[in-house]
C-alpha cells in the first residue's frame, strides 16, 4: 500500500492505523507525487494508493492524473479535505476508485478501504445518496450483466481508461465502447462517472484483491 500525503503528523497517524489493522501489508509513505511515482517504479507489488489531493508538487487533480498515467494498474483512493460534490465527481472521472473525506472517522475510513479492496466503490453519502435497504438491487444489476460486461465494469470501478480496458481484456476499443454502452443502459446512466456513483449507491462488489485480515 502506498500512502501519499505531505502532512507528516496526519500521514504518520494514518500509517499507524493501517499497520494496526493490516499488519500483513507493507506500507510505503511519501509526501509528493514525484516520490509516489518513484515508489511505484521501485515496488511492482503495490496494490493500492491512498492519495491526498493537496501536495507540494501538484495542484487539485493534477497529482491524481499524473499517478494514474504513471501507474495505470494501481488502484487509487483519494483522501481530501475538499469534499465538494464537484471535486468528488472530478476525482472519479480522473480515475479514482474511491473518495474519503478527511472529516471521516476511523470506522468510516477503514470501512471505505475494505469496500474498495473488496471490489466495491466508496464515495461520500452526500454524493451517492441513501443506499438501498437490501442488496437485491445490486444483485439484480449484476445478474443483468454478462460475464464480459462484469469484467469491463470491474475495470471501470478500478478507474481504468478505455485504452487500458482494451489491453487488459485483449478487446478491440470499439468492443469496449459497445460493452460500456450496454452497461450504462442497464444501470440507467449515461457516463462512466454516473456508473461509478450508481455502483457505490447499490453496493456493487466485484473481485479485485484479497484483503488480509
Amino acid at each position: 500500500m502506498l500512502l501519499v500525503d505531505d502532512h507528516v503528523l496526519f500521514r504518520d497517524g494514518l500509517a499507524m492505523l493501517l499497520a494496526h489493522h493490516w499488519p500483513a501489508w507493507r506500507l510505503h509513505c511519501v509526501g509528493t507525487i514525484a516520490e509516489a511515482l518513484a515508489a511505484v517504479g521501485e515496488h511492482a507489488d503495490l496494490d493500492l494508493a491512498v492519495l491526498d489531493l493537496a501536495l507540494p508538487d501538484s495542484a487539485g487533480l493534477d497529482g491524481l492524473v499524473r499517478l494514474r498515467e504513471g501507474a495505470p494498474e494501481l488502484t487509487v483512493v483519494v483522501v481530501s479535505a475538499d469534499e465538494r460534490r464537484e471535486t468528488v465527481l472530478a476525482a472519479i472521472d480522473a480515475g479514482a476508485a474511491g473518495f474519503i473525506g478527511k472529516t471521516a472517522d476511523t470506522a468510516v475510513f477503514l470501512g471505505a478501504l475494505r469496500t474498495v479492496l473488496g471490489g466495491g466503490v466508496w464515495l461520500p453519502a452526500s454524493v451517492v445518496g441513501e443506499p438501498p435497504a437490501s442488496s437485491a438491487a445490486a444483485d439484480e444489476a449484476l445478474q443483468s450483466l454478462t460475464p464480459r460486461q462484469r469484467e469491463v465494469l470491474w475495470r471501470i470501478l478500478e478507474g481504468k481508461s478505455n485504452k487500458h480496458i482494451s489491453r487488459d481484456l485483449d478487446m478491440a476499443p470499439s468492443t469496449v465502447k459497445t460493452h460500456l454502452a450496454e452497461i450504462y443502459r442497464r444501470l440507467g446512466v449515461r457516463s462512466r462517472t454516473q456508473a461509478v456513483v450508481v455502483a457505490a449507491r447499490l453496493g456493487l462488489r466485484l473481485e479485485r484483491v484479497t484483503l488480509a485480515r
